[in-house]
């Protein structure tokens, strides 16, 4: 009931602090190709329920019967903005729409494809009993997975054989030994991994020209 409680206050305050971000988004995304905003792809959250995810439309249009559902930085479905999106992750901010519907939490492991469920085994499936989150420490280990998939002419195959097994066995850890203060760490080191970080080496980059 707390970590309920804690998403609904941190989704809601994060769309208010970040509503100007969002904003700028929407027309950026309605501006180049005037498709849709969101992306609303199928996952599968909690105790197998599938449910419908909020996310930033990065790709173009019908995107899914052009490819599969593993995204290398350098591919071709991406558009202009949509690769800035990613690169920074602000295609994930919508999530707190899910977050706020129960669907998602803020930390939790990533929702994944019914394909990709449907190649669990017995012990992933453990990964189905909490809510899928925003971030975990998967996320934090592997904070640009477009980086890794790039260039390689099936990313597939690269997602299942150099991601997938460290992905879902630091997902377990989570669900094995989720707490509160689990959750606050993660967190804390979320925002370090994919926003003072970066923010960090674009100054110096900017500093250096």
């Amino acid at each position: 009931m707390a970590k309920r409680l804690v998403d609904i206050l941190f989704s809601f305050i994060g769309l208010l602090l970040l509503s100007p971000l969002i904003l700028l988004t929407i027309f950026l995304i309605k501006f180049e190709d005037r498709g849709p905003v969101f992306y609303r792809g199928v996952r599968v959250g909690r105790h197998a329920k599938s449910f419908r995810i909020f996310k930033f439309r990065t790709m173009v249009v019908d995107a899914e019967k052009l490819g599969g559902p593993s995204t290398p930085a350098d591919d071709p479905r991406l558009t202009k903005i949509g690769k800035i999106l990613r690169k920074y992750n602000i295609d994930e901010l919508p999530q707190f729409i899910n977050v706020l519907r129960g669907e998602m939490s803020i930390v939790g492991p990533r929702p994944e494809v019914p394909q990709y469920v449907e190649m669990f085994t017995e012990e992933e499936k453990e990964i189905l009993n909490v809510r899928p989150g925003i971030t975990d420490w998967a996320s934090i280990w592997n904070p640009d997975e477009g980086a890794i998939l790039a260039g390689n002419d099936d990313p597939e195959k690269v997602y299942l054989e150099k991601i997938w097994p460290e992905k879902h066995r630091l997902e377990l850890k989570y669900v094995r030994n989720c707490s509160f203060w689990t959750d606050v760490k993660i967190m804390l080191l979320t925002l370090k991994t994919h926003l003072f970080k970066p923010l960090f080496y674009s100054i110096i980059a900017i500093a250096k020209r």
